[in-house]
């Protein structure tokens, strides 16, 4: 292997031990012995096991934040931009389920953390929050509570992905659906049988045909 393919191998075998053990529960031997190497190539390349997780979660980082930041920036419908925001979560934790563990197991979602996690549903609820104030101020509404309720909203989608996370039922697009039928609604206005909006249906089509390719 070339330096960067030796590289990018223990990159991989990294992230699975850290996904199935956690940094804590991992050792260099595991990660050299896994890969077919000797202990000091690990050391060569990332300087130790922390080196290696660090490098692991900030391109777990990278590419959830990228995903939801588009998500989020999507000129549509309020409605649709939730939609959208919670399918773009739950995409990630289909296609990249060993990233999204590893962010959550050492990064809780609770506020008040310091985590990889914990600060990206930071960075994404007050995304959220410039979006619930406009939506409230039309409406008459107290913009003044859009951060508490774009911290409930962020919340609820992130306890929920951890929780499909393991269930993966009902169907991803019905998991969004009845998300943001509960956020949208509320509990005293939910409908029977939420369905998708067309524009978060047609991310789903997309989202498949990438797939496909």
């Amino acid at each position: 292997m070339t330096g960067q393919q030796r590289r990018e191998q223990l990159l991989d075998v990294g992230r699975s031990l850290f996904a199935e053990k956690g940094v804590e529960g991992t050792s260099v031997e595991e990660i050299a012995a896994s890969a077919g190497v000797s202990k000091p190539v690990v050391y060569e390349h990332f300087g130790g096991k922390e080196g290696l997780y660090a490098v692991v979660v900030d391109r777990e980082m990278q590419t959830l934040q990228a995903a939801m930041t588009g998500a989020l920036t999507t000129p549509a419908h309020p409605r649709e931009i939730l939609e959208i925001a919670a399918l773009t979560l739950l995409d990630y934790i289909e296609s990249s389920t060993d990233g999204f563990r590893i962010l959550v197991r050492d990064s809780p979602v609770e506020g008040g953390s310091d985590g990889g996690f914990a600060s990206l549903m930071s960075d994404a609820a007050g995304r959220v929050e410039h979006i619930l104030a406009a939506a409230f101020t039309a409406r008459g509404l107290d913009a003044g509570v859009a951060p508490l309720y774009a911290q409930m909203l962020v919340g609820s989608v992130a306890l929920t992905g951890q929780y499909w996370l393991d269930t993966r039922r009902p169907d991803k697009a019905d998991v969004a659906a009845h998300i943001v039928n509960l956020a949208w609604n509320g509990l005293t206005g939910l409908e029977s049988d939420p369905q998708l909006t067309d524009a978060a249906k047609t991310y789903v089509a997309d989202a498949k045909a990438r797939r496909a390719r």
